[in-house]
């Protein structure tokens, strides 16, 4: 099969071609300096160039201070980006996965959300990026929205200055005495390589539809770091900050974990609980010899 990433270039974008070339599929990376996601023309131009069969857009503007500063720009790359490959994937008879997020949910609920529940985003971020699912699903039957959950990966995450949380944890860990991470925020740390090997699953079913894609369990930021830490064997002493201490600029759900219901449901689910995603992380980096 013929694949476009699109961001191949990013944290995810990176496993996602690595993915499927292990599964001996012709990829074709595309990063910003190739395509203009929010052009109609570049994406018609480029994609009608490579002639993919299956798209991957794991582009996105996904700072959320940024989306909330200018929520037309984010628009422009979260939905309508969304909206212009799936014109093109539509009239070119391709399928098209797209990634979405957990922040189209309002942390209300406390309970993991399934694809059922109604989407109430809190900020900019995850309205525009509830509306590229929207033109996703309107524009082409052949679709795959895949909404994951707080993701970290090998390859540096440039939004957030190159480091995921485990890397900033580690990080951390090496230059201070005590770190203070907030116990009230809960989520479901999801490893990158385990999306794209989700992604692959799916580009192989017919089984289109909206679908949530993140490891199974649930934790704090603070119970994420005590484990990052433990496993890594450090002796920073590790508290939970105090109400208050670290205001959000940006309103946040406190609860966005997902339940992968619709995968599970059609028998395509691949991931595994958060602390096996994370042993194999960290057994991965140790293997490449990261400092710790």
């Amino acid at each position: 099969m013929k694949v476009a990433v699109l961001g191949a270039n990013g944290q995810l974008g990176n496993d996602v071609v690595e993915a499927f070339r292990k599964n001996a599929d012709q990829v074709v990376c595309l990063t910003h300096s190739d395509l203009e996601l929010t052009s109609s023309a570049s994406v018609e131009a480029v994609l009608s160039e490579h002639q993919p069969e299956f798209i991957v857009n794991t582009a996105a503007m996904h700072h959320v201070e940024k989306c909330e500063a200018n929520p037309a720009a984010a628009f422009e790359a979260n939905a309508m980006g969304a909206r212009n490959v799936a014109q093109w994937a539509k009239a070119a008879g391709a399928a098209v996965a797209y990634i979405s997020t957990d922040y189209v949910f309002d942390g209300c609920k406390g309970a993991p959300y399934v694809e059922t529940d109604l989407a109430v985003p809190l900020n900019a971020y995850g309205i525009t990026k509830l509306a590229g699912e929207h033109f996703t699903i309107a524009t082409t039957p052949r679709h795959f929205i895949l909404r994951v959950s707080a993701i970290y990966g090998h390859h540096p995450c440039r939004a957030k200055g190159g480091l995921n949380f485990v890397e900033l944890m580690l990080k951390l860990s090496r230059e201070r005495d005590e770190l203070r991470v907030v116990d009230d925020e809960f989520v479901t740390p999801t490893p990158t390589v385990q999306i794209a090997a989700q992604l692959v699953a799916l580009s192989r079913c017919t089984d289109y539809g909206l679908y949530h894609g993140t490891s199974e369990g649930s934790c704090s930021w603070y119970e994420f770091a005590r484990e990052i830490l433990t496993a890594a064997g450090s002796k920073v002493r590790l508290e939970k900050a105090r109400p208050g201490e670290f205001p959000a600029k940006v309103p946040r759900p406190k609860y966005s974990v997902l339940e992968n219901a619709a995968l599970k449901s059609a028998h395509l689910n691949v991931f595994t609980n958060w602390r096996d995603g994370l042993s194999n992380y960290l057994a991965t980096r140790a293997e490449a010899q990261v400092p710790v």
